[in-house]
């Protein structure tokens, strides 16, 4: 459901993961439930010339591999660690939110960067590294609170000036941001990156393909240690339960889609061989059954 206004702003309130991704046009993207319960997000957008904001909200965990508008500057705002990422379109990676996520993000097109002589390239080491500044958190409250006040009618900021304004503040505080990691840190930290930089590719150009632990850590191109050591750092759980949370999310994109498919035939072209066991392990990740979500498609046909 979408509710705009005459400044543009937009209020999505989703229920499944997919959703939220269709509610952001112009990323590339694919997210997937990593925690159990009822998912329930929240996306505001609001379109300027040149500049678009983004407020998101998550209550479980999401995995999600995404790479920014082509041309595009971002500045990301994660409100849960209060940091700033900046991304671009080579930006593609994966990334697990915590529960109860909230960011928030201004992109800024090709064209207004071009307008206002910002070159992307001065900015090349600082893609995809967590920046710390004081002003962050104030910064996220007040675009929040922002967003909120333009969803009245009667708001009287211009869009012209508050893009300018974005700008602006966006800049002044990157200029004050500080690199969290340092030194050798840092350079571990990109070591991992890199290597989940690899699981992401895959991922995300292969995503109803399945593989086993030996498998990925070759696609990764690093040993089984290396692997677990980066998913440990970068994602707070062994890769074993990654690769089955996207097992599940792959059988339930399968019954959301309905057709003539039976809960068995999704159960085994995920490789789940058991089926008391993967209605088991699906009910406790969505919070319904594999019967539930495919009547929600076309009426069961039986297992």
């Amino acid at each position: 459901m979408t509710t705009p206004n005459a400044l543009q702003v937009q209020a999505f309130h989703t229920t499944d993961v997919s959703e939220q991704v269709r509610a952001s046009p112009g990323w590339q993207q694919q997210y997937r439930q990593m925690s159990p319960g009822h998912f329930s997000g929240q996306l505001r957008c609001l379109g300027l010339d040149g500049v678009e904001v983004y407020e998101e909200r998550l209550n479980t965990r999401v995995e999600q591999f995404f790479r920014a508008p082509s041309g595009a500057l971002t500045f990301c705002f994660d409100r849960s660690e209060n940091s700033l990422y900046l991304l671009n379109e080579q930006s593609r990676n994966i990334w697990i939110t915590p529960e109860n996520y909230q960011e928030v993000a201004v992109v800024f097109d090709q064209a207004f960067l071009a307008r206002h002589g910002l070159d992307t390239q001065r900015l090349e080491g600082l893609f995809m590294v967590p920046l710390g500044s004081g002003q962050n958190a104030l910064f996220g409250s007040w675009l929040s609170a922002t967003l909120t006040r333009l969803g009245q009618a009667d708001c009287p900021l211009a869009g012209q000036a508050l893009a300018e304004q974005l700008l602006e503040d966006c800049l002044f505080i990157l200029d004050n941001a500080c690199q969290r990691l340092q030194g050798g840190a840092l350079g571990r930290r990109g070591e991992e990156r890199g290597i989940m930089q690899r699981v992401s590719e895959w991922a995300a150009d292969c995503p109803e393909e399945t593989l086993n632990l030996v498998e990925l850590a070759a696609v990764a191109g690093v040993s089984l240690r290396q692997l677990q050591e980066a998913f440990k750092a970068f994602t707070g759980m062994p890769p074993a339960q990654w690769l089955r949370l996207r097992r599940l999310n792959g059988a339930r994109r399968d019954l959301l889609r309905g057709g003539e498919v039976t809960i068995a035939e999704v159960a085994m072209r995920w490789s789940f061989w058991h089926l008391g066991r993967f209605s088991e392990s699906y009910r406790q990740l969505f919070r319904e059954l594999p019967s539930e979500t495919l009547k929600r498609g076309r009426p069961l046909r039986g297992y």
